[in-house]
């Protein structure tokens, strides 16, 4: 990609607000997910990624995390499939031996210019990993997690505004919104909070993969900041929620959007 998406802000070093503890990050390789699990480990957390096949990518925030202090567990697989799902959280439990925040990160998109054109197998797929996952992984995790753990969910904007041509993709995202306040609720007595992030437009590998050379070529510009967000940008809310900081906050969903009020 050119520019590269930014994943880290060197005027945020971190503080020591997640100081010995271990986050699993789905979609952890590159873009949102990358920039979380540097941002974590800039705050003392150890962190283990989730990804499909781009080896290469993980590698980078392996290094990347392992430059800000921190160790770094890559687990590739699919994570549409639940038998994954549960052993990435049993991987992560064996290497470190705990685990203390889980983010679900993990998404695809197949933006089709007609609704008539979202096929069975594309709705399928998109929900398998954008939602589903999420089930599957916080079930695992679940067995895992102790009073004091949190839950943090990648969301968007399309949940809120909607997405004219990502309608099964803007769904699963408005789910996840569901999922998280509800989730919130069946975990609240058990001390374990649960939020969720929305970003607006981000400069992730997702962009260029998936739309056209004219939509990346504007993309972002209709935000009213007028640009499309860095991933590093969109890291401190996932610190934030992870951390004691926000400790009277469950069931909630950030809004970094570059401006777009959605009422949310």
């Amino acid at each position: 990609m050119l520019p590269r998406p930014v994943a880290v802000n060197d005027a945020l070093p971190g503080s020591g607000l997640l100081a010995g503890e271990v986050a699993l990050i789905t979609g952890g390789d590159s873009g949102i997910g990358r920039a979380v699990a540097i941002a974590f480990a800039r705050e003392g957390a150890n962190v283990a990624i989730a990804y499909l096949s781009e080896h290469a990518d993980a590698r980078e925030t392996a290094a990347a995390v392992e430059a800000a202090g921190g160790q770094c567990l890559i687990l590739p697989g699919d994570l549409g499939r639940e038998t994954h799902c549960k052993q990435v959280v049993a991987r992560t439990v064996k290497h470190f031996g705990r685990l203390d925040v889980l983010v679900n990160n993990a998404a695809v998109q197949y933006p089709q210019k007609y609704f008539e054109d979202i096929d069975r197998r594309q709705l399928e797929q998109t929900f398998k990993v954008n939602i589903f996952s999420f089930f599957s992984v916080t079930r695992a995790a679940l067995e895992h997690m102790k009073k004091g753990a949190r839950i943090i969910n990648t969301t968007s904007v399309t949940a809120y505004r909607g997405s004219g041509h990502l309608v099964d993709y803007a769904a699963t995202k408005g789910a996840i919104v569901g999922f998280t306040r509800s989730l919130s609720a069946a975990l609240i007595k058990r001390g374990i909070r649960v939020n969720a992030v929305a970003p607006g437009p981000v400069w992730t590998p997702l962009i260029p993969s998936t739309f056209t050379k004219a939509q990346v070529a504007t993309f972002g510009s209709d935000a009213p900041m007028g640009r499309a967000g860095e991933p590093h940008e969109i890291a401190p809310s996932f610190v934030f929620l992870a951390s004691l900081a926000s400790s009277y906050m469950t069931g909630q969903v950030l809004h970094p959007n570059g401006g777009e009020v959605v009422n949310g």
